[in-house]
C-alpha cells in the first residue's frame, strides 16, 4: 500500500466546483484511491483548508471534517521530527519553498510517502515525487 500526502490546494480544489483546479484535484484524488493508497493530509494543510469554511460558520466547517473523515484522510500532527525537516527544507530552499508547504514536504519525508499531490508549481526539485495538478485552461 503506497502513502500519498495531500496539500492543502488539492482538497480546495476538491471541495469548490467552481476551483480551477477542481477537475484535476478529483481526478488525483479518486486515482490515489483506486490504487489503495492511504492519504495523508498534514496538520498545516488541514487548518489550510479550514480557514474559509471558519469564515462561514460551523456548519461548512462540519463539512468539510466529514469530507476528510469519508476520504479517509489521516490527519498527520507536527511532530518534532516534522517540524525540525520542515526548519531545515525552509533553511535550504529559502522563499521557494514557503513554512506551510515545507510542513507538507517534510510529513512526507518523515513518514516516507510515495508521493505529495499539490496544485503548487512554485516547489523547488525535492528529494520526494511530487505530483503537480494543473488548473483548468478556460
Amino acid at each position: 500500500m503506497e502513502l500519498t500526502v495531500l496539500d492543502a490546494g488539492v482538497l480546495i480544489g476538491v471541495l469548490d466546483a467552481t476551483d480551477a483546479h477542481h477537475a484535476a484535484a478529483v481526478d488525483a484524488v479518486r486515482k490515489a484511491l483506486g490504487r489503495g493508497d492511504r492519504l495523508l493530509l498534514p496538520a498545516s494543510a488541514y487548518a489550510e483548508i479550514l480557514v474559509a469554511p471558519h469564515r462561514r460558520g460551523g456548519e461548512a466547517v462540519g463539512t468539510v471534517d466529514a469530507f476528510v473523515d469519508a476520504l479517509p484522510a489521516a490527519i498527520e500532527p507536527i511532530s518534532r521530527a516534522i517540524a525540525a525537516q520542515a526548519a531545515d527544507l525552509r533553511a535550504r530552499h529559502g522563499a521557494r519553498l514557503r513554512l506551510p508547504d515545507a510542513f507538507v514536504v517534510a510529513t512526507a519525508l518523515v513518514h516516507n510517502a510515495t508521493r505529495i499531490v499539490t496544485t503548487d508549481a512554485g516547489w523547488p526539485r525535492l528529494p520526494v515525487t511530487v505530483e503537480l495538478i494543473s488548473a483548468e485552461k478556460e
